[in-house]
């Protein structure tokens, strides 16, 4: 790009330039936009992006260059499909493939790849399974590169159908996947990539319960991100080592490792993975006893998510919040606070396993809110003041504090009201507000 790049989102000067070599300064132009978009959170990059790849088009397509116009709709279906249209980018990469026809394997396989990626966000894992099975003699004669991106993206669709239909031969398929995945990468020198594989293929050991094997392909990964100087995904590594962990039982170690994760990515600033990391911790603390760290620390990585833009992180915080602690230890009004939030920032998600943990959230959370259990332990006089207490509560809240209008709220009058504050619920006493003295004078006797 060079003196042409004046930043994401702004149009290059191409005035001299021929109208070819101008477009192709468009299209490079629009997709670093678009990538700088996601990156960096850049608010209406991918609609600026979406601006100057059209151009583009454009003028590929007066020229009748057809490979570019494919590569310009490859680009435009990506700008749509990061925004979450994804109607729209599946029509467009369809487009794409139909304008490149049967020439440049290596193009269409690049195509297919992502048009898989939007039926995987789409929840439509099957027909994402049947888009790279179709596909694969379109791979067979390509690249080692781009053989290994195949086979990563078939092992993370099987995985995602073995977890949403627990299908144990799908997940050892997906183990197959991702072996394959990291042959080729190694084959074709891309070191960086088979460690992320050898990263993401340990969790599914763990998931069969084979987590020697999953600890000795983190180590692999280990290895090179150490050799690569790669501070950013070796923390990643030591995370996905920590969740295993988790998973194994061994808290102690878990929360050692988190710890150090934590402190890398706070040096880096790179708050989206921090969520994630501080839930770890987070579990790790509650399974350790250590409640009140765990719930804050819960708290912290639901507001990092949210502030960082990494609204799915901080959605399965909230849902692990509550699994980990909404049994017993948040109060009714943070339980519903948790879910209300989780329900909000997962609003989105086709993800069959998160779509069972919310369903299972909502079920605790009427367990609590709406069914008691008379077994040994039940008191009726405790379970009618707990009833007694949230109603009162919210009336309270609603009427911010006054108590009068807080008892018509409830059909008691003042003094009923009073008299539960000051004798049964005096914890709810501080919720009313500051009562100040007349400023009219008692008339001299």
């Amino acid at each position: 790009m060079g003196d042409f790049w004046q930043g994401a989102g702004v149009r290059p000067d191409v005035e001299g330039l021929e109208a070819v070599t101008a477009a192709e300064v468009l299209l490079q132009s629009g997709s670093l936009t678009g990538w700088l978009g996601t990156s960096k959170r850049i608010e209406g990059a991918q609609d600026a992006a979406k601006d100057l790849i059209s151009e583009a088009l454009r003028t590929f397509e007066a020229h009748g260059l057809n490979e570019r116009v494919a590569e310009s709709q490859y680009e435009l279906g990506i700008c749509y499909w990061r925004s979450g249209a994804l109607d729209e980018a599946r029509v467009i990469l369809q487009e794409a493939l139909r304008r490149l026809g049967e020439g440049n394997p290596e193009q269409r396989a690049k195509i297919l790849i992502r048009s898989t990626l939007v039926e995987i966000s789409a929840g439509r894992y099957g027909e994402a399974l049947r888009i790279l099975k179709e596909a694969e003699p379109v791979f067979q004669n390509t690249s080692d590169a781009v053989k290994g991106r195949w086979h990563a993206q078939m092992a993370l669709v099987l995985r995602r159908l073995g977890t949403a239909e627990a299908r144990a031969d799908y997940l050892d398929r997906a183990v197959i996947e991702f072996t394959a995945a990291i042959y080729h990468f190694e084959q074709a020198g891309h070191q960086r990539y088979a460690a992320n594989n050898l990263n993401n293929i340990a969790p599914l050991f763990a998931k069969l319960g084979r987590f020697s094997e999953a600890h000795e392909h983190l180590d692999r990964a280990q290895m090179i991100f150490t050799k690569l100087r790669d501070p950013g995904n070796l923390a990643q590594v030591d995370e996905t080592r920590a969740r295993i962990l988790l998973s194994e039982k061994k808290y102690r170690e878990a929360a050692r490792i988190i710890a150090n994760v934590i402190q890398v990515l706070e040096r880096g600033g790179e708050f989206a993975l921090l969520s994630d990391a501080l839930a770890v911790q987070a579990t790790a603390e509650a399974r350790l006893g250590r409640h009140e760290d765990s719930l804050s620390t819960f708290w912290r990585a639901i507001e990092v998510g949210e502030q960082a833009g990494a609204l799915e992180s901080a959605g399965l915080a909230a849902l692990t919040l509550i699994e980990e602690h909404g049994a017993a230890r948040l109060s009714e009004e943070e339980l519903c606070e948790a879910y209300t939030r989780a329900d909000e920032l997962l609003k989105r998600t086709q993800d069959g396993e998160t779509i069972a943990r919310l369903l299972g959230c909502a079920r605790l959370i009427a367990r609590r809110l709406g069914v008691v259990r008379m077994d040994n332990g039940f008191r009726l006089p405790q379970e009618v003041r707990r009833y007694e207490a949230r109603f009162i509560r919210s009336a309270l809240k609603d009427a911010e504090g006054h108590i009068t209008h807080a008892a018509k709220r409830l059909g008691i009058n003042y003094q009923t009201l009073q008299s539960l504050l000051t004798k049964r619920h005096k914890g709810l006493v501080p919720t009313r507000p500051k009562r100040f003295k007349s400023i009219i004078k008692d008339p001299k006797k």
